[in-house]
């Protein structure tokens, strides 16, 4: 079943690889890129650090950083979705690889041996995992000590609350017609499914205390409709 989690993830963001970041601005009015910037505001990258990007898709997170760390810092965006990485790599021509690193394989699976981040961060991505317990413990493993982590995601508002309501009301009356404009309905229909399955932000505090992390602190913006998970070991 995990795995079959997996491949369907993998197949949903190499399809709509294309249209990922032309729909990224159109879904969220262009906020999604203020939601990234406040995430790396919170996690206060630092010039000479090394970074990871996990679920990286189009690289926007990597980005932001590789201008915090860089020059002598650098950034590696891994992703299991070989189309969508492509974009990243293109995005990226620009950019001097002595700043960003590209790597094609699943979070779940990286080699913990020789891996010391100052930091990871992850948009959107840990409500995909197989399982987001494992996800938050390979984060820790991944870290140097005193590292950092940040997640972005959608928030899982109470079930019947307000932000609840406009919640499904703008995934199945704005996102779904316009993904059906270009044959993505499918797709996009899976946001809502993986948000059900999502861990609460209280949730999210109690795995990663239990993992290990020092710290931990979890907040919602934009009407309690995301939320933004900082963790340090």
């Amino acid at each position: 079943m995990r795995n079959k989690k997996n491949l369907q993830v993998k197949s949903i963001f190499n399809k709509i690889s294309c249209n990922y970041d032309f729909l990224n601005n159109l879904l969220s009015f262009g906020l999604h890129n203020s939601w990234k910037s406040k995430l790396v505001e919170l996690l206060n990258p630092k010039n000479g650090e090394n970074w990871a990007d996990l679920c990286c898709g189009t690289g926007d997170l990597s980005f932001l950083i590789y201008k915090k760390v860089m020059p002598n810092g650098s950034v590696t965006g891994i992703d299991n979705a070989k189309e969508i990485l492509n974009v990243a790599k293109i995005r990226s021509h620009s950019i001097s690889n002595k700043y960003i690193h590209w790597e094609k394989q699943d979070v779940l699976n990286i080699d913990e041996k020789f891996r010391d981040y100052d930091g990871i961060c992850m948009s959107y991505g840990l409500r995909n995992l197989e399982d987001v317990e494992e996800g938050i413990k390979k984060v820790f493993n991944l870290l140097t000590d005193r590292g950092r982590a940040g997640f972005l995601d959608f928030n899982h508002p109470k079930l019947n609350s307000l932000p609840d309501i406009f919640q499904k009301l703008y995934l199945r009356f704005i996102v779904i017609p316009i993904s059906t404009i270009f044959k993505l309905r499918k797709e996009y229909s899976y946001i809502e499914k993986s948000i059900k399955n999502f861990p609460e932000g209280r949730e999210l505090i109690a795995i990663a205390e239990k993992i290990g992390f020092r710290k931990v602190l979890y907040r919602t913006i934009f009407l309690n409709q995301m939320g933004i998970l900082i963790l340090e070991k």
